[in-house]
């Protein structure tokens, strides 16, 4: 099953963050969508029989950007 969720991601300040982002997120397994914007909204589609959301969000505090918040 597909879920959507956006988040709320500190860190983001520029285009060269939104780059970093989506190379922590690249290679994720089940990870069907990913969207950022400058004002740290992060958009994410994953397939749950894939990864986990946890997982994601895992992906993006290892990149160094603090643990996110839905939105």
């Amino acid at each position: 099953m597909i879920q959507t969720e956006t988040f709320q991601v500190g860190g983001i300040r520029c285009e060269r963050c939104v780059l970093r982002l989506a190379e922590a997120l690249r290679d994720q397994p089940g990870l069907e969508f990913a969207n950022a914007n400058l004002m740290g909204q992060v958009t994410l589609s994953w397939d749950e029989d894939h990864t986990a959301r946890e997982t994601l969000v895992g992906a993006l505090a290892k990149a160094g950007f603090p643990p996110a918040t839905p939105v």
